[in-house]
Parts: C-alpha cells; sequence; structure tokens
C-alpha cells in the first residue's frame, strides 16, 4: 500500500451525523466511492468509465436526506473497485495475488468465482481490472486500513443505536443497473428490497419500507434478485434487537447511466426516499420491540 493511496483516501469514509438523532435508524452507503486513487488506476487496465460500472454512483446523495432527519449516514469514498466492504474480510481469489494467502482467506466462496471478491477481480460484464497479479501484502493492506476500520465504525453505530433505542435498524443502500447486462433489456423493478427471506429484519421492517414506497407509485420487490449481501447477513440479528434491509434503486430512475449524470428526477426520488426514512424511523421506534416481547 503506497502512501500515495493513503492520501488520497483520507478520510476513507465518513459519517455525517445529525444534529440529534430521531431513532435505531442508520443509513449506509459502502458502494458509492467515487475517489479513485492514482496509482489504483496506473495497475488497472480499464479506462475510469468501465471501473465506474461498479459504483452505486450518487447513492449517497439520494438519502443524503436522512441527516436532516435525524438518522446518521455512513459512506465510503473509496471505489468498489479498489474494496469491496459488502464481503467477507478475506473472500480472495489466490489467483489474483502473488504470494501466499493466510490460510483462514475464503478462497472458494460464490462471490470469489464470479470475480467479486473483497479485491474485486472484474466489473461490469465480466470485464478483468488487472492486467497483472497484485502482491498479497497490497490486498491485506487494503483489509487492514480500510476494510476493518471502516466495519469498526459501522458497528459502533448500531450499538450505539441498540443502546440508545433497545434496537437498531441498518438501511443498507445501494443501486442497481436497470437491465441485467447489456443482453438484457428487460426492465428491473424500480426498487429491490433485500432482508435475506425474511432472516435479517423483522418482518415489520420490510413492510414499512415497501408499503411506503409502493404509496409513492414505485414498483418493488424483494430479495429478487438481490436478498442482501454480507452487511445485511451479518449485521442483522433480529432476535437480538439488530435489524438490517437492503434497498436496490433501479438507475435509471435518477441517473443517465451512461454519462454518469443526475437527470431531472433526481430530486423526487430523494424526497422520496426521504420520505420512506421518516416513516421507517417513526414506526420502528414504536413497533418492534412490542412485536419482539410478544414473542418472547
Amino acid at each position: 500500500m503506497t502512501a500515495h493511496i493513503v492520501d488520497e483516501l483520507d478520510p476513507p469514509f465518513e459519517v455525517a451525523e445529525p444534529a440529534i438523532l430521531s431513532g435505531p435508524v442508520i443509513c449506509n452507503s459502502p458502494h458509492s466511492g467515487r475517489s479513485y486513487p492514482a496509482a489504483f488506476l496506473a495497475q488497472t487496465r480499464l479506462d475510469l468509465s468501465v471501473l465506474r460500472r461498479s459504483e452505486d454512483t450518487f447513492v449517497d446523495e439520494l438519502f443524503a436526506e436522512a441527516i436532516r432527519l435525524g438518522v446518521p449516514m455512513m459512506r465510503a469514498h473509496f471505489p468498489r473497485s479498489f474494496l469491496d466492504v459488502n464481503r467477507e474480510p478475506y473472500e480472495l481469489d489466490p489467483r489474483m495475488f502473488e504470494g501466499r494467502l493466510p490460510a483462514f482467506a475464503n478462497t472458494r466462496s460464490l462471490r470469489v468465482a464470479g470475480g467479486l471478491g473483497t479485491i474485486a477481480r472484474v466489473v461490469g460484464d465480466a470485464r478483468e481490472i488487472y492486467d497483472r497479479r497484485l502482491p498479497v501484502d497490497e490486498a491485506l493492506g487494503r483489509i487492514e486500513l480500510y476494510y476493518k476500520p471502516y466495519h469498526r465504525e459501522l458497528r459502533r453505530l448500531l450499538m450505539r443505536a441498540q443502546q440508545d433505542f433497545g434496537l437498531a435498524i441498518l438501511l443498507d443502500c445501494h443501486s442497481m443497473p436497470s437491465s441485467a447486462s447489456g443482453r438484457d433489456e428487460r426492465p428491473r423493478a424500480d426498487i429491490v428490497l433485500g432482508d435475506r427471506y425474511g432472516t435479517s429484519c423483522a418482518t415489520l421492517v420490510t413492510d414499512v419500507i415497501e408499503e411506503t414506497l409502493r404509496s409513492l407509485g414505485y414498483s418493488v420487490l424483494r430479495n429478487k434478485p438481490y436478498a442482501g449481501g454480507f452487511i445485511t447477513e451479518h449485521y442483522g440479528d433480529p432476535a437480538a434487537g439488530l435489524h438490517a434491509a437492503q434497498i436496490e434503486i433501479n438507475r435509471s430512475l435518477y441517473m443517465d447511466e451512461g454519462e454518469y449524470r443526475r437527470t431531472s428526477r433526481f430530486e423526487y426520488v430523494r424526497a422520496d426516499l426521504g420520505r420512506t426514512i421518516a416513516k421507517l424511523a417513526s414506526v420502528t421506534a414504536r413497533g418492534i420491540e412490542p412485536l419482539r416481547d410478544a414473542a418472547e
């Protein structure tokens, strides 16, 4: 890991804190980072426009109403193609690296096989990022310097919410291409909610999000094709009062996907997501704990 990358990613992520917390909700945007270190770009074989296909472009801005509503917002500055914090810490493909990976690395997950491990091998339609192997120490350095601090801070926010409100609700914020690939022109739903098929949060959480978005005119699906990634699965523990749901926004709703620019609909979508966050915060603060108590 070069000093230049450390300098360019300072800070590597941030938490925008409201003046007063309104409830147990936390918004997290792990894939909206747009700071591409020069040393990283020099390693790649791809143009920046191709690397950006893996970004959740502008998602952090789409959910920025959260802060005004009393909800903290966490976001990465480093790009997903550089390091993906929505993976296990050591989902690594041994074919990408010079040197031996630690014995505890998960080298056989489906995500690694698809080229989308903690250090991604591909972006877009399976476009290879690097033209040569990376030193193992560089991969481990990215994990130590950026991945682990990111998750320590996310955990701190969840523990604070649980201590202050008796529960925590993590809304993991993402975007999806308007079609599955360049060969698939079928339109996707406007929004896909992922709750790991009902295991990462109380049903009430997903119900409130879905019902609010549908009332605002959006088409909404659950868990298909996105059920939630590592963050949703890892932090969602409803029995312990920790609820995590993933939300995927169709990029065609708010941006030009080819030009990476906001469209005239951007502000409307941002306002609607603000209404959804406000509804979630108000309902869950009074609703989930009685449901849990009744179940116990």
